[in-house]
């Protein structure tokens, strides 16, 4: 089943920034968000995790509404921000052991996964690091690690490759087609159009808070006359895209 959204508008602060926003996120699919700063992808996003509050409009994952039971919701779902929030005091052990306890999941259970993930990201050997001896970067692939091992229905991921190497990025790509390919699903941001492409199912464009286009990246390049390898130009021709809204 998956995400579904249906007709949402919102904002914060008595700013409407979304207008009748509808796409879906299938099971086993991919989907990226993309848009201009300013053209309401994080406030999507920050309405998908029940940060924000709808105007109107329905959020349903698995047939579970967000309005009437959003801790069943929340639970289905991961959330990678692309901003690491890290606790300082809690070691990368403690970090994930929190959050394995806060899912119900049992860690004996799940900490061979956990290590491979760790290893995936060069992390295994720094379970006893405090946050202050991660570059960002390695931040960054503490939280993914502490969003993945959850396999949850739902994986949320606001621009991945941000702060990340040329290995960490690969990494990624790959544990998301694989969280797709075990009939899960995957929502992310990116910018980075042409790179995303190589791996997304669908597109969902965003321009001033409202949805301009959902397609293959095959049909978003041809219906500008673009190759998937310039698709970067995307926003330098497409009409109608420049946002104004706040992100």
């Amino acid at each position: 089943m998956g995400l579904k959204i249906d007709n949402l508008t919102g904002g914060y602060a008595g700013n409407q920034v979304l207008k009748d926003v509808s796409f879906q996120v299938d099971d086993g699919q991919i989907v990226a968000l993309i848009g201009l700063n300013g053209a309401g992808k994080s406030t999507t996003i920050n309405h998908i995790i029940g940060e924000l509050l709808p105007k109107s409009g329905q959020l349903t994952l698995n047939g579970v509404d967000l309005g009437q039971a959003p801790a069943a919701f929340k639970a289905q779902l991961a959330y990678i921000p692309e901003q690491p929030i890290l606790y300082d005091e809690l070691t990368l052990e403690e970090h994930l052991e929190l959050m394995l306890s806060a899912h119900q999941l049992d860690k004996a259970a799940a900490w061979d996964d956990v290590m491979r993930l760790l290893a995936t990201f060069r992390l295994d050997d720094k379970l006893h690091w405090l946050p202050t001896h991660f570059s960002k970067g390695m931040r960054q692939k503490v939280m993914l690690v502490a969003a993945l091992m959850l396999h949850a229905p739902l994986l949320v991921v606001d621009e991945p490759f941000l702060g990340l190497d040329t290995l960490a990025q690969r990494d990624v790509i790959q544990l998301m087609k694989a969280h797709a390919a075990s009939g899960h699903s995957v929502l992310m941001t990116t910018h980075l159009l042409s790179s995303a492409a190589e791996f997304v199912d669908t597109f969902v464009v965003l321009a001033n808070g409202q949805v301009t286009f959902v397609g293959s990246p095959q049909a978003l390049a041809q219906a500008h006359h673009l190759s998937l390898s310039n698709l970067d130009d995307y926003f330098d021709l497409a009409p109608g895209v420049v946002a104004h809204d706040h992100d």
